[in-house]
């Protein structure tokens, strides 16, 4: 059976990056004129620092280096949190989006539209929302299955009214 070099380094890193109480997200290698660029991408609940991502660079980078993972090669060693334009693929990215508003691509069989909707709360099987009024309208709530999302990602609010109280959500990004 073959593995591929992500895989390889996923298997390297993952209880390092664990260890640190993180999510490794996604791991890539991707050419950059004679040298290589890795790029891990981490997260947590409380989201990542950049202090966090500062000191598990040099973990990885020594844990590479050791292990002659990357080979004779060069390579530049990027640690870094998602982006807000991340993709939400896992449960964990949507009980991390709780509170958050969410454009929502459905699934055919869900009728294969676009919602945007608030995000109140992520249980096993789906999200219970708040989709915005319309033209005065007041919000109504919905639920809605994983099995009906086709894909999702958080939309930036800039100017978000009635932010719930106590949130304290780390907007510092990497």
């Amino acid at each position: 059976m073959s593995t591929t070099q992500s895989e390889r380094l996923r298997d390297l890193l993952e209880p390092l990056v664990t260890s640190k109480e993180l999510d490794l997200e996604e791991i890539t290698v991707t050419p950059a004129g004679k040298r290589r660029v890795l790029r891990v991408v981490v997260d947590s609940d409380s989201g990542v620092s950049l202090d966090t991502c500062a000191e598990l660079s040099r973990e990885l980078s020594q844990k590479l280096d050791d292990a002659d993972a990357m080979g004779e090669s060069e390579y530049v060693l990027e640690v870094t949190s998602p982006g807000a334009d991340r993709p939400l693929t896992e449960h964990r990215h949507y009980v991390r989006a709780v509170d958050r508003l969410v454009k929502f691509q459905l699934t055919a069989e869900a009728g294969a539209g676009e919602l945007t909707a608030r995000i109140l709360k992520a249980d096993d099987e789906g999200l219970d929302l708040e989709v915005p009024g319309v033209k005065g309208r007041k919000p109504t709530a919905r639920r809605l299955a994983f099995a009906d999302i086709d894909k999702a990602r958080v939309e930036i609010e800039f100017n978000r009214k009635n932010k719930p109280a106590g949130n304290t959500e780390n907007t510092e990004e990497a």
